[in-house]
């Protein structure tokens, strides 16, 4: 009888160190312990009402296809945005037809990879990344390359670092900004300056600015309303792109819907042929996200505002942890932990498979999977602040303790 296996893609591709220790907490959850999620980006803070209602009010006969690019509806909505932002190079704003509309950021990146690498091109990016980059990049027989980034440093690289690590296969410097899994923001000044080299060196540059409104020092902003966004700079038409979403900025994960922009008609021309393999992107969510993109920026700010207390909230409690290291992030919702173990994985499944006090226990993501070099995060955990300041507060309590009676503990880090 023949043998039926997967590809060696689908065998060798990365598996989630967001998701991957699910089953253990699935397990947890059926012995009745109380798991408190800091391992994946799911806000709970409420989606805006007029989202909800766009989809109370959807009353078409027929739930057809869609225009492969997104909307034009939703399309003028998002350059509106934009041109709302002042994000208009050389005074020139985003045109609805320099975007498209794609299923969550997720598909944004993939569109982007792929119009821009062929197998056994490379993408450049910082580590700890999101690990969803090394996942398309794979899924396309790309490979990825990384620049090594510190809490010393702000988990920041330099046009400098960014020129020296560009190989004869780069295609693509994929950056994250405010930055997904470190909080790092990058100035106006640095994303020309990285970008210029780009340029100069005929590679593409991706700025995932799916964050861009948390923000939480505000010297950062520079009378922004936002972070510094690659769309703003003038001068790099041919070879920026953006990737974008409602998901984060209005808690509307489970809306999957984003976007790509580009100024370079060539460029989003090949992304529209992604698109219509894919046939469209998700209709009633696109009226749901043009709903969106109406909340007043007072109600946004009061969010942001929410997490700047949870950010403060959590670093200082996993500070008070003897042994564990927690830079202050400028931005996004997570931080890279450093913990006093032997092996971060390892530790989070005795969290969720041997510990609970009170009742309860904390779900983090191993920091293994947010690095090309998995030893580099080998001791660490991504962390995210989506919870309420007294949920953020227990979990630091559970940290404590089970770190107490954790036998991978390394007594020298004390």
């Amino acid at each position: 009888m023949p043998t039926f296996v997967p590809s060696q893609r689908g065998q060798t591709a990365p598996a989630s160190p967001i998701r991957r220790l699910t089953p253990y907490a699935d397990d947890a959850k059926r012995r009745g312990v109380q798991v408190l999620h800091l391992n994946i980006g799911q806000p709970d803070i409420a989606t805006p009402r007029a989202m909800i209602q766009a989809y109370h009010d959807f009353d078409d006969k027929v739930l057809a296809y869609g225009a492969s690019e997104g909307s034009l509806r939703y399309r003028w909505a998002r350059a509106g945005y934009y041109t709302g932002l002042g994000l208009a190079s050389g005074g020139a704003p985003i045109d609805p037809e320099q975007i498209i509309a794609t299923v969550g950021g997720s598909e944004a990146l993939l569109f982007a990879i792929g119009a821009t690498c062929d197998a056994g091109d490379e993408v450049l990016v910082t580590e700890p990344y999101y690990p969803n980059y090394w996942g398309y990049a794979h899924l396309l027989s790309v490979s990825v390359r990384a620049i090594t980034t510190t809490a010393d440093n702000g988990f920041r690289t330099s046009a400098e670092q960014v020129a020296a690590a560009i190989g004869p296969r780069t295609r693509v410097v994929l950056l994250s900004t405010p930055g997904n899994p470190t909080g790092t923001v990058y100035s106006a000044a640095e994303l020309r300056a990285i970008a210029s080299v780009c340029r100069e060196r005929g590679v593409y540059i991706i700025s995932d600015e799916v964050y861009r409104d948390f923000v939480y020092d505000h010297e950062i902003l520079q009378g922004r309303l936002t972070a510094p966004s690659l769309l703003a700079e003038p001068g790099f038409a041919d070879n920026a792109i953006l990737v974008d979403s409602v998901s984060k900025r209005y808690s509307a994960c489970g809306a999957r819907v984003g976007c790509v922009v580009t100024r370079n008609a060539e460029l989003r021309a090949a992304m529209l042929k992604f698109a219509q393999c894919r046939l469209s992107p998700p209709v009633v969510d696109m009226l749901a996200a043009e709903a969106a993109l109406q909340t007043p920026p007072a109600e946004l700010a009061l969010n942001i505002n929410e997490y700047h207390r949870r950010r403060d909230a959590l670093v200082a409690g996993l500070r008070a942890i003897p042994g564990v290291h927690a830079a202050t992030p400028e931005g996004a919702f997570y931080l890279m932990v450093e913990l006093p173990v032997d092996d971060a994985e390892k530790f989070c499944i005795f969290l969720l498979q041997d510990f609970a006090l009170d009742g309860h226990t904390v779900m983090l993501a191993p920091g293994d999977g947010f690095y090309a070099n998995a030893e580099l995060g080998r001791r660490q955990v991504r962390a995210a602040y989506v919870l309420e300041v007294p949920k953020l507060q227990q979990a630091c309590q559970v940290l404590a303790a089970a770190l107490q009676v954790y036998p991978g503990r390394l007594r020298s880090a004390v």
